[in-house]
């Protein structure tokens, strides 16, 4: 287990509880997949030549290929499905690999991500070294080319490429290998291949309430066999129906395509618990709402309701680094509602209402631009007096954004110029 502390918070990355670890490999729930090797003409088909014009414009970046261990972010421009979920954003890795989670944190490698080949690369030993990219609109394609190992360099250049499709679908396609992965040292850096994906739940300790902890929870990984990874291979990955594609609980509990589903009706979604939504599955309780559920339960609670109980969206803003990340951005809450919590009233009573809130809103009003004027009188007239820029402090129970400290084993995202960037301090393993 690695724990990491965090000003304000932490962030721990292990595996489920025994009694709720879902890490299949190789399971084919998510995925099913496909090697080629030399010989087939698969192979050929699946790499997508840079230096077509027709497959797009293709841009070099040039911090990436300039640098090592470094991360920058990507839009996509159209809507990637991942494990179900779908994607409009994804972080290029100069180690040969794309990170897919929405917290960009300095343990890239662990959790959430599309690896062609996962490695100790530096673009910065040579001048020939590019990570380059393009997106048509229907297929993103990030090639890794001529990429030499650090500490390896005399054994060769690397040129791979990973390709997102449209449809779900994932390609990893290799022209140069130069030697097998097996003999590619994970000391400083982890090997892999293959696909993995996470979902974070936020807790509080038992004996600090105030300080909240988010456990990142691995629940699926797909592991390619390095053996096979080669010179002209290629490994392609089709996605398979999940739960949260279906949008009603008739198509959620009857579905041929998916199994184990449940349908929360609250959240109006389909799942089987074990995704990233996970958070607001708990939060909601909706492994109890579901069990022995029918949809006619909810058909009939509606009706005799009199109105509908699905949900009404109300968007509020906080401060919430769980959406973000490293950067102080305001993300939209979602307040639910059913129908038992609607009221009405006369037109009459509503009128009443409507008038008392409008002079409630003046008097309101006109008592905070007096107080404003008396303010200003009182500092005008006593100089001395601190600045009133110290009557209005951040409170110091907000979480901090995020911000990578450049260490040997950890990543440091690229952002544009006025986004800082604070340190995550890794503890003692347990």
């Amino acid at each position: 287990m690695i724990h990491r502390a965090v000003l304000g918070g932490g962030l721990t990355i292990d595996p489920l509880p025994d009694n709720e670890t879902r890490i299949v490999e190789d399971s084919g729930k998510y995925y099913t997949w496909r090697s080629f090797g030399p010989e087939d003409q698969r192979t050929q088909e699946l790499w997508v030549d840079m230096n077509d014009l027709r497959h797009g414009q293709v841009r070099v970046h040039g911090i990436l290929s300039n640098s090592y261990k470094q991360a920058v972010r990507v839009a996509l421009s159209f809507d990637f499905p991942f494990y179900g979920h779908y994607l409009r954003q994804i972080t290029i890795a100069t180690g040969g690999f794309i990170f897919t989670g929405d917290i960009t944190h300095r343990m890239l490698t662990t959790t959430q991500y599309i690896a062609p080949l996962m490695a100790n690369f530096d673009p910065s030993y040579s001048k020939e070294s590019t990570v380059q990219y393009l997106d048509n609109g229907e297929v993103f394609v990030v090639q890794w080319e001529q990429v030499r190992l650090l500490g390896k360099e005399s054994e060769g250049a690397f040129t791979f490429q990973a390709a997102l499709y449209k449809t779900g679908a994932v390609t990893f396609s290799y022209r140069d290998i130069p030697l097998p992965l097996d003999m590619i040292s994970s000391a400083e850096h982890p090997v892999k291949v293959g696909l993995s994906d996470a979902f974070m739940v936020v807790s509080s300790s038992s004996q600090t309430p105030d300080v909240q902890r988010t456990k990142i929870y691995e629940y699926h990984r797909v592991e390619i066999d390095t053996a096979k990874i080669t010179n002209y291979s290629a490994v392609e990955f089709t996605a398979l129906p999940t739960c949260l594609q279906h949008d009603s609980c008739e198509l959620c509990l009857t579905s041929n395509q998916t199994s184990g589903c449940s349908w929360c009706h609250v959240l109006q979604r389909c799942s089987d618990g074990m995704d990233r939504h996970r958070q607001e599955w708990l939060d909601y309780a909706c492994s109890e709402e579901s069990k022995d559920a029918t949809c006619e339960d909810y058909t009939r609670d509606d009706s005799s309701t009199g109105s509908s109980v699905t949900p009404e969206i109300v968007d509020t803003t906080a401060l919430t680094p769980l959406r973000k990340g490293c950067r102080d951005d305001d993300t939209k809450h979602h307040i639910f509602k059913t129908g038992n919590d609607v009221k009405t009233d006369s037109p009459t009573k509503s009128q009443g209402l409507a008038n008392t809130g409008v002079i409630a809103g003046i008097a309101a009003a006109l008592v905070l631009v007096l107080a404003l004027i008396l303010l200003a009188l009182y500092i005008n007239c006593h100089p001395a007096v601190a600045s009133p820029l110290y009557l209005i402090q951040r409170r110091k129970n907000y979480w901090p954004s995020l911000k990578f400290q450049k260490q040997q084993s950890g990543y440091t995202e690229v952002e544009e110029e006025g986004h800082e960037k604070d340190s995550i301090v890794e503890a003692e393993p347990c």
